[in-house]
């Protein structure tokens, strides 16, 4: 079927606006990269884009697929033929031209790797014509070493035909510049595993306590209550399975609200009357993500610390409120209190064996989101104690 007019001219019209819109976003890229200003402070940031995105690849350690996305960046930024990477057993990525020298990379790195000094090899091996990109057969290698701490645990190779002073300055500022992303990647592992132990702690603490107290509470109901008693031990077998899940650091409110709610459930068994607790809770941060066991410690301390040593009954009141980018989540009791300065040594650590989960409570917030979201705690002999915790409620890379 011919082609009419109408669709003759549609068809035009749409190419003529694409073509357009091309234009539109390449002259808007141009023009922001001229925003840059001059030709310095466009290599200004191109070196730091580069350094920020091989950056990004390191930070799980040094690793074969890691390394192979860093080299690209390494070697755009030292401008050289090709750039490797090595552990201190094999080439971890190779980026460039002559990769058939690959294989006698280690025997060149040898002695960097022993010594710890940075190497130039004259003439690394000497490629076909056809494999070298500038028409070059012969390539030198500028091999620096990759230290963490005293310890020489890899190297970086750059090649090129000639191995100037400013590239060997360069590639041994790119191996130091690794060796920092590791030491960051070590910290990040650490403090992972910081925070696992400081969980381990918790957990710790609520088993010998509150476990004992527990059971006897729900012995104390099989004889007189037996339907009591086999609540109870439900309860009390999805709090201990909450408690010590294996999995996750992160949690959400609602999941933690939960937990107290089985621990409170527990303690009235032993408790009664003497323990009344009012719930105040917005529903828009019940999905806020927090440390894992960071609510309930604290609702332990307000029993143990706050109610357990009080004559009569006590109150405990928690509210979780949206706070604009925060959720805040209070927690209060009418108990006995305690002095402000034993509480500010409690949370320095220095009296051992007291108020662990409050110390570890505030360490963990502290370590995930600055000294600024650590527990605001406002205390007195004989006025209760006052808890409030804020979190952002959005929290990227934080998975409950």
């Amino acid at each position: 079927m011919p082609d009419s007019p109408l669709f003759t001219a549609a068809a035009i019209a749409v190419i003529v606006l694409a073509v357009a819109v091309v234009v539109g976003v390449g002259l808007k890229v141009i023009r922001s990269f001229r925003d840059l200003g001059t030709d310095a402070e466009r290599a200004t940031y191109n070196t730091l884009h580069a350094a920020s995105r091989a950056g990004q690849h390191l930070r799980g350690g040094l690793h074969a697929a890691g390394s192979a996305k860093a080299s690209r960046q390494l070697r755009m930024l030292l401008g050289c033929d090709a750039l490797a990477i090595t552990d201190t057993d094999s080439v971890l990525a190779w980026d460039g031209v002559a990769e058939e020298l690959r294989p006698s990379l280690m025997r060149l790195a040898a002695d960097v790797l022993a010594t710890g000094r940075t190497a130039v090899v004259p003439h690394a091996g000497t490629p076909a014509p056809a494999k070298s990109e500038h028409g070059h057969h012969d390539f030198s290698a500028v091999i620096a070493p990759i230290r963490a701490g005293s310890k020489v645990v890899g190297s970086v190779a750059a090649l090129a035909p000639a191995a100037g002073a400013g590239l060997v300055r360069a590639t041994s500022e790119v191996a130091d510049w690794i060796a920092a992303q590791l030491e960051l990647a070590e910290l990040e592992a650490s403090r992972t595993l910081l925070m696992e132990a400081e969980v381990r702690a918790l957990r710790a603490q609520i088993s010998p306590h509150f476990i004992y107290n527990s059971l006897n509470a729900i012995a104390s109901f099989i004889n007189t209550d037996p339907a009591r008693a086999r609540e109870l031990v439900v309860e009390f077998a999805d709090f201990t399975r909450y408690s010590f899940r294996r999995h996750g650091d992160f949690t959400t409110v609602a999941e933690e609200l939960r937990c107290i709610d089985r621990y409170l459930l527990l303690e009235r068994a032993r408790f009664g009357e003497r323990v009344q607790v009012s719930l105040r809770i917005a529903p828009e941060v019940l999905s806020t993500v927090i440390p894992f066991l960071s609510l309930q410690p604290l609702v332990e301390n307000a029993v143990r610390h706050g109610l357990e040593a009080k004559e009569g009954p006590g109150h405990i009141t928690i509210c979780a409120n949206d706070s604009g980018a925060f959720a805040e989540v209070t927690i209060e009791d009418d108990g006995v209190g305690m002095d402000p300065e034993h509480l500010r040594s409690v949370l320095a650590g220095h009296t051992d064996g007291e108020h662990v989960g409050l110390r570890n409570v505030d360490a963990r917030l502290r370590q995930v989101y600055g000294d600024e979201h650590g527990l605001v705690i406002e205390t007195a002999p004989g006025e209760g104690t006052l808890i409030t915790m804020r979190v952002p409620k959005s929290q990227p890379g934080h998975d409950a």
